[in-house]
């Protein structure tokens, strides 16, 4: 605990120096984390506690089982991360912020002293993200709240696993443990996108890794069907970020590119229906997306998590799914200045 005072009273004092963002936004970040780390139960020992829920013993036992494979067989970090289990007594964790620019795709950015540059704010309490939102809203921006699943706290501390994390199934659970301790193992600050993208490949390749690894044909069926959606869903929604972009670059009133901008929306809405209807037989799973407001910050939002993971997933195929080597030759690109990282990441041609 006193390491997690001593991180508080640094991001503080960072704030202060500065002013990239207020003290009571740490505050709340830190009390919140605090919370958690204070209430986290081992998870060896609620294993065998015989007053430990039957359902609960049975994903905890799960969970250990997948931790070992993210060690043993994707090289990922072996430490007290997501050996600790949490009850947060809420569907999500966190509730992360977006905003983008009525006229643009470019989100908004908030720099921290930790985790550097990032395109959200996150907030333990749903009100404050509220909030939050309601101000940025006030300035003019277009703005995104999404309820979040899991965190990293990128190896500072030992994260632990959190009940909305247990919430679905096992072959959920995998990736979101895969995918957040890829980001202990790789983090660049300032680029999200890569940093995201990133952790979805290795969490990705891992899923498959492990499933296969366990025998469950019928799960990586359905899983890859998933991955399948959710490549038509992000294709979907790179077509409509490519007009939305004509259309802000074009020398429209702000009354007309308004209206052009909500027609864009809307033929990204009957995509959608007729993806559905037609190539997905009926799978409705993207509904709750499509039904809600959509705008520029959770278009950005989007992006951030789902652009450049072809470009990961072919560079661990190049490593022919060896995992220091994928890391290794990751991190080298991650070194390069952000201006050519991208570019470099979609041309490599060799796992060096």
């Amino acid at each position: 605990m006193n390491r997690i005072l001593r991180w508080l009273a640094a991001l503080i004092l960072a704030s202060a120096i500065s002013g990239c963002t207020s003290v009571s936004y740490y505050a709340q970040s830190i009390e919140g984390h605090v919370e958690l780390m204070a209430a986290r139960k081992d998870v060896g020992r609620l294993i065998r506690d015989p007053s430990t829920p039957a359902p609960l013993r049975a994903k905890l036992t799960k969970a250990a089982a997948i931790r070992r494979f993210a060690t043993d067989e994707l090289a990922e970090p072996d430490n007290s991360s997501y050996r600790s289990y949490v009850d947060v007594g809420r569907d999500d964790v966190t509730y992360a912020v977006f905003a983008a620019p009525q006229f643009s795709l470019a989100p908004v950015t908030w720099c921290f002293p930790v985790f550097g540059c990032v395109p959200y704010r996150g907030y333990f309490s749903q009100k404050a993200a509220v909030e939050s939102a309601a101000e940025l809203r006030g300035k003019g921006l277009d703005v995104y709240v999404s309820g979040v699943t899991a965190y990293s706290t990128l190896g500072w501390f030992s994260d632990p696993l959190l009940s909305t994390m247990l919430r679905q199934d096992d072959t959920y659970l995998a990736s979101l443990i895969f995918h957040e301790l890829a980001h202990q193992k790789i983090y660049v600050n300032g680029d999200s996108a890569f940093n995201e993208a990133f952790a979805v490949s290795v969490e990705t390749s891992g899923t498959r890794k492990w499933l296969r690894a366990t025998g469950n044909r019928a799960g990586l069926r359905r899983y890859e069907a998933d991955r399948a959606r959710r490549a038509d869903f992000l294709a979907l929604i790179a077509k409509t970020r490519d007009e939305l972009r004509q259309v802000y670059g074009s020398p429209r009133t702000p009354e007309k590119m308004a209206a052009a901008k909500a027609a864009t929306i809307d033929r990204l809405r009957a995509r959608y229906r007729q993806m559905r209807d037609r190539r997905w037989a009926g799978y409705r799973g993207y509904d709750g997306w499509f039904d809600s407001p959509i705008n520029n910050a959770k278009l950005a939002a989007t992006a951030v998590y789902g652009e450049q993971v072809p470009a990961f997933l072919r560079l661990y195929d190049l490593c022919s799914g060896d995992y220091p080597r994928f890391y290794a030759a990751v991190r080298r690109i991650g070194n390069l200045p952000q201006a050519s990282r991208a570019q470099a990441l979609r041309t490599v041609a060799a796992c060096h």
